[in-house]
């Protein structure tokens, strides 16, 4: 074997590195079409199966606040809420979210600028029996797909009944690049992001790389904690990983009423404007990404920086190795 890729070209492995990423992707129903070139070429679909699913969520799981030392009860910390959860085809099988997105909050569905998405909707609220819907930002999409309730003008896709489903259909046009967040836009909005019903798009230029490793970020609020993809205090919110080398994206979004401050130590980026920077306020629905290539090992915090926030749980670990 070792051989015979000795006789490969660069480009040759390259579209068989392609090639094998496809099938992949196809085999789980994430690409159900894929352009086949020249000037005709029909855009790529990108298929994706979310229900609203009733889950038991521990904010605090090992119950204190390693920093601190504050213990907590299971009954200030554990809730039954409902939340985005990603399936197989046809809702086949459940699936867990992916190690750079770990947490409450849905799936993170991926594109490219010039993709069309087809999101198929299922309200399996079994707990709360309330109707539900996915409101996205940052995408392209005709009205019966906005997914946000206004009486007497939306449509089925803003009051998605128990037992329902709905397709939502839409374009990352050329304006879509960069990372958006999704929510419940339903009659139970508010009692929904409360309980961590939201997620992530993430698109990225119609030529752009990807990421060694991309790292979802979410600050929000449960239980009367800050959280990050909800969970509090630094050994239950999210440990991201990266080695030297790696190039590394973070995702990072708010969702509920406050404002925040992201902030990683021992790390700057660059800023749209040309400014380097290590903190970057947010503000409720607002997102963002930021990119380097890791040149820093060891065991950093990141947090938001407003202080009562990060006392208050959101704060967490991000380690990288040699």
């Amino acid at each position: 074997m070792t051989e015979r890729r000795a006789h490969w070209g660069p480009r040759a492995l390259a579209l068989a590195a392609l090639a094998g990423s496809l099938l992949v992707l196809l085999a789980t129903g994430a690409i159900t079409s894929v352009a086949s070139g020249g000037a005709s070429a029909r855009p790529v679909v990108r298929e994706y199966w979310v229900a609203a699913v009733p889950v038991t969520w521990n904010v605090v799981p090992n119950e204190r606040d390693a920093i601190e030392g504050e213990r907590f009860l299971p009954a200030q910390t554990v809730m039954r809420t409902v939340a985005y959860r990603q399936f197989t085809k046809d809702f086949g099988q459940q699936l867990p979210n992916g190690p750079g997105n770990p947490g409450l909050q849905g799936p993170l569905l991926h594109a490219r600028v010039g993709d069309k998405l087809v999101v198929h909707f299922r309200n399996l609220d079994t707990l709360t029996n309330h109707p539900h819907s996915m409101h996205f930002h940052g995408v392209r999409y005709r009205f019966g797909s906005d997914g946000a309730y206004i009486p007497g003008f939306s449509g089925p896709g803003a009051n998605v009944k128990p037992g329902e489903t709905f397709t939502y259909r839409f374009e990352a046009g050329a304006g879509a690049r960069g990372v958006w967040p999704y929510h419940d836009h339903s009659p139970s909005m508010m009692e929904s992001i409360e309980g961590g019903m939201y997620g992530a798009l993430s698109v990225l230029g119609r030529d752009e790389e990807p990421p060694d490793r991309e790292f979802v970020v979410y600050l929000g609020g449960q239980l009367g904690f800050n959280t990050i993809n909800g969970r509090a205090f630094v050994g239950n919110t999210p440990v991201f990983r990266a080695k030297v080398g790696d190039v590394v994206q973070w995702d990072v979004l708010a969702i509920g009423s406050d404002f925040h401050t992201f902030h990683v130590h021992g790390h700057r980026w660059i800023g749209p404007d040309g400014t380097p920077r290590d903190t970057q306020v947010i503000g409720p629905a607002e997102s963002f990404h930021v990119r380097w290539r890791e040149d820093m090992p060891g065991t950093w915090l990141y947090h938001c920086h407003v202080e009562e926030h990060m006392m208050n749980g959101m704060i967490a670990i991000y380690r990288v190795s040699r």
